[in-house]
């Protein structure tokens, strides 16, 4: 009987779940689904609700070297890679100190960190436009990398700091103890315990880069063309059909990335990454 009545409590739960889950995913999927249609309709005029045509020349263009999408592809996971990579080396001691230590100046520091946040992107572009200038970064895949840091390495800082703020760090002393080197601490202990977590904030900050337009297009002065910058380009000349089709593509690594990594960081646990229970 005690079972059955936590059996009949758990089902008004589980459908609440189920329910916030569809609701979730239909204010994610809706707005896209106009975006999908035009990328298959040959002009879609009111008040029809569906395109009287239908036709794929917006994929065949969009897929060619004509459409100059391959090569802005290209570069966006080149660059979205690269400053999640470099986001995370900086990240990582970064947020270590921040999590576990407390220190004179820590509030500072965290402000600091927030501040590229708080201050509007395009005074944040103006203000480094200059200085990239005379450096000599302006123009070029370096220069956008340096300045795609700038809104990653935030959100990234604070993930790790967040997840050593929840760290035992007696684990360790427990491995050097019995006689663990660093590098072994670091790998059997250390990144075990925290991974899930730089997982999530790996993808935050992949996420971040990837749909960058204003820093990308400031610095890299129209030379170094992501997908955003391409996706703009055509929505801004009218052409919706293309428009929808390269944001089909857009949104494409988004999802993948969190299907790939959604269970895994579901079934794990941040506390020293043992199976959740």
């Amino acid at each position: 009987p005690g079972l059955r009545k936590m059996s009949a409590r758990r089902e008004p739960m589980r459908l609440m779940r189920s329910l916030t889950g569809v609701f979730v995913t239909l204010w994610l999927v809706l707005p896209l689904v106009p975006l999908a249609i035009w990328s298959f309709a040959r002009g879609w005029r009111f008040p029809d609700i569906l395109p009287q045509e239908w036709t794929l020349n917006a994929w065949s263009y969009a897929l060619s070297d004509r459409s100059g999408l391959p090569a802005a592809l290209g570069s966006s996971l080149a660059v979205a890679a690269i400053v999640t990579l470099i986001s995370l080396l900086i990240g990582l001691p970064a947020g270590r100190a921040l999590g576990l230590h407390q220190f004179r100046g820590k509030r500072t520091a965290e402000m600091i960190i927030l501040a590229p946040i708080i201050v509007p992107g395009i005074a944040v572009a103006l203000g480094l436009h200059s200085v990239f200038l005379h450096l000599g970064l302006t123009g070029t895949l370096c220069g956008v990398i340096l300045v795609h840091l700038v809104p990653t390495l935030p959100y990234m800082i604070l993930v790790i700091s967040g997840i050593f703020a929840n760290f035992n760090p007696s684990y360790e002393a427990q491995a050097r103890s019995l006689g663990a080197s660093p590098l072994q601490v670091l790998w059997h202990v250390t990144l075990p315990a925290i991974l899930p977590g730089v997982v999530v904030a790996s993808l935050f900050t992949f996420l971040v880069s990837w749909s960058q337009y204003a820093l990308t297009l400031m610095i890299g002065s129209g030379r170094v063309i992501t997908l955003p910058l391409l996706l703009f380009n055509f929505a801004a000349a009218g052409r919706n059909d293309l428009t929808g089709a390269i944001a089909m593509i857009y949104i494409l690594p988004g999802l993948v990335v969190l299907a790939l990594t959604a269970r895994y960081i579901k079934g794990r646990s941040a506390a020293l990454g043992v199976p959740a229970p």
